[in-house]
């Protein structure tokens, strides 16, 4: 029996956790004693799915202590996610449940480290999951950190499922198939499987391993 996984983006995927990120990052930046206008909403949106470093030198273009702020507000961040959270999408709960009992879960992320940990911390998610990879452990680009799950885990069939044309672009460099979070941050240049809600998610993935299946056997 083939091992099948399920491989998910965070931001505009299972959550919108750009509000408070914001609040945590102003925080921590009038903290530090930095001067700049207020970071938005809407300026974690513009970022949201960067690496840490090309997302550092948007936010702080021209600080010269850019490594060591950086760092500050990551610190800040994961500390207030821990505590409040963000925005989970509609029914992740209850859809992670249904599909942990036919695929294995995992998650991806160009993240810090710790912030996967906040999210399961806060609500109370990591249950669903048999591992996970970011950006923050070890510097690799998302496609690799894809490869890596799939190589330690031994998966046969995986799918990726993300919202931005980047997580398209890094499944596709990964091997993967991919499913658009159509209701996240992004739109993909290409035909692809999407969901427009959390709760679609069964269904087609059911489809596209039964498509994999289906051209494995011809």
């Amino acid at each position: 029996m083939k091992h099948k996984g399920i491989i998910f983006d965070m931001d505009g995927t299972l959550w919108d956790s750009a509000e408070n990120v914001a609040k945590s990052w102003n925080k921590a930046i009038a903290d530090y004693g930095y001067e700049r206008a207020p970071i938005t909403k809407e300026d974690m949106y513009s970022v949201m799915g960067k690496t840490m470093d090309v997302l550092a030198s948007i936010i702080f273009p021209n600080c010269t202590c850019r490594d060591e702020l950086i760092n500050v507000c990551y610190r800040e961040e994961n500390d207030y996610l821990t505590a409040h959270g963000g925005e989970l999408y509609p029914d992740v709960e209850k859809t992670l449940d249904e599909l942990s009992e036919s695929y294995d879960l995992y998650i991806v992320s160009n993240c810090q480290r710790g912030y996967i940990e906040s999210f399961f911390a806060y609500h109370g998610l990591g249950r669903f999951f048999k591992d996970t990879e970011c950006y923050g452990n070890n510097e690799l680009e998302k496609s690799e950190n894809i490869k890596l799950i799939v190589e330690r885990n031994n998966i046969d069939e995986a799918v990726y499922v993300g919202d931005i044309q980047g997580d398209y672009d890094s499944s596709k460099k990964a091997g993967v198939k991919f499913i658009h979070a159509a209701y996240g941050f992004g739109t993909i240049d290409d035909d692809v499987p999407a969901i427009h809600r959390f709760s679609e998610l069964p269904k087609v993935v059911a489809a596209v391993f039964d498509e994999l299946n289906s051209s494995d056997d011809n």
